[in-house]
């Protein structure tokens, strides 16, 4: 109790718990981001067009998935602090909420996209043959999108209950299941069709629904406290609802802020050219690498610090907020460092022009000098003010800056000053600075620390 009291912290027992939460979302970080790279190599082996066609048409997934995430992440608040205090009756109401929430979504998701494809695909390029391809490829994968919401549910719920490996095990498991098809059906391997782009989307449906299938096997097989059934899941009133929707809608609303201004920056970069838009794919293929383990140190903290402050243990959360803010630095300044070195070999993965593949590697460049503020950011913004139950001002640090920042300046550069894309991507990168000194602020300040199941 004195330890607690004083806000002492055993080292030991932080690096550990670090470690067995980290190191799983890590990997399956890795994992995806590698299964992205893998999409984006493959799919480059048939052109420019091509690629530049998935990643469009990706554009709207990632919306999609950032929606996804923001109910689950928000809902990961509350079941965080509700292990802290082992309320496992609750946890179960918020995985429902979460699931209710995210299917409803994918399902209006899907039928857009099936639909209006070309339309959303000429919202971001005029290119009748990006459009074209992009449409095939989107009217495929939409399928998908009601298996991602509930996968992302109940493996964002383990991570909050401290069982990380099982959803980087499944990981693994749809990683191989996607290369192997994707090998198959874009260039008609195994006796299997040629189908191209849309072999690619095929592709990735089918790991999407292996991963899935797979993750609600373990979850029902194990009986553990999030295998709650359908009553348990429902049984919600409006005042529950009304308590926790506000931290969720932060968080939801934070997602799609920041989703939707990624979706404007693709926008612009699809009107400067099919090369701008080829290049950049490639080279937010390569960035995602080498963001896994910021995204797994982040996503460890908020579990950590939620645990602390469900378990009544403030003074150890700001404790346990002072390390992550120096780790995010340091690991910032290791990754930066990295990119910078390993950029060029990196690039020569790909079947690109020499035009693209200097925008990338400027790109590239640039983005590792940012790179230092882009990872602390998201340790505090993802990781600490969520982690604290503070998703409201972690949503104002990022719609002001990307959306007052970050967004003027990139159209300024590349419709007025019409300047290259890699300048255009520097400028992009301005908005982290802004970040920087908001989320550094607050977390110093203390005013981050909110109960969220207080009174639940």
């Amino acid at each position: 109790m004195e330890n607690t009291l004083k806000g002492k912290v055993n080292n030991s027992e932080f690096y550990k718990v670090l470690g067995r939460l980290a190191l799983p979302i890590i990997i399956q970080n890795f994992i995806t981001a590698f299964l992205n790279m893998v999409d984006t190599v493959m799919v480059g082996k048939l052109g420019e067009v091509e690629i530049a066609s998935v990643g469009v048409a990706n554009q709207y997934f990632f919306f999609f998935n950032l929606l996804a995430l923001g109910i689950s992440s928000g809902g990961g608040i509350f079941i965080s602090q509700f292990w802290g205090k082992r309320d496992e009756k609750n946890i179960r109401k918020i995985l429902g909420v979460n699931v209710i929430a995210g299917v409803t979504i994918s399902l209006l998701m899907t039928l857009i996209a099936l639909l209006m494809p070309e339309t959303i695909i000429s919202l971001f390029n005029k290119d009748p043959q990006v459009i074209h391809f992009g449409a095939k490829y989107l009217k495929t994968i939409a399928i998908s999108y009601i298996l991602t919401a509930i996968t992302l549910a109940y493996s964002i719920s383990l991570r909050c209950i401290g069982e990380a490996i099982i959803p980087m095990a499944i990981s693994g498991i749809a990683l191989i299941t996607n290369i192997f098809f994707n090998y198959g059906l874009i260039f008609g391997n195994f006796g299997l069709p040629a189908l191209g782009v849309k072999g690619a989307a095929l592709a990735t449906v089918i790991a999407r629904l292996v991963e899935c299938v797979a993750l609600l096997i373990y979850v029902y097989s194990k009986k553990g406290v999030l295998a709650a059934s359908i009553k348990e899941m429902t049984d919600i009133n409006m005042k529950f609802i009304n308590k926790i929707y506000r931290t969720i809608a932060s968080v939801l609303f934070n997602e799609a802020c920041w989703g939707l201004a990624m979706v404007m920056y693709a926008a612009i970069y699809g009107r400067i050219g099919t090369k701008a838009i080829a290049s950049i794919q490639i080279c937010t293929t390569v960035q995602n690498l080498f963001m896994v383990v910021t995204l797994g140190v982040a996503n460890a903290s908020a579990v950590m610090i939620g645990n602390k402050i469900g378990e009544g243990k403030e003074e150890e959360g700001k404790e346990y907020a002072k390390k992550f803010t120096k780790m995010g630095i340091i690991l910032g300044i290791i990754l930066g460092v990295s990119m910078a070195i390993s950029a060029p070999f990196i690039l020569n993965l790909f079947n690109v022009s020499q035009e693209v593949m200097r925008s990338s590697l400027l790109i590239l460049y640039i983005t590792s000098i940012i790179m230092v503020m882009r990872v602390f950011n998201a340790v505090m913004i993802v990781g600490v003010l969520r982690g604290g139950g503070d998703a409201k001002y972690a949503l104002i640090s990022e719609a002001v800056t990307m959306w007052l920042v970050g967004l003027p300046l990139t159209l300024i550069a590349a419709f007025i000053i019409k300047l290259p894309v890699y300048v255009v991507a520097g400028m992009a990168g301005i908005e982290e600075f802004g970040k920087f000194i908001l989320s550094y602020k607050r977390v110093k300040s203390n005013k981050w620390i909110k109960n969220v199941i207080y009174n639940l």
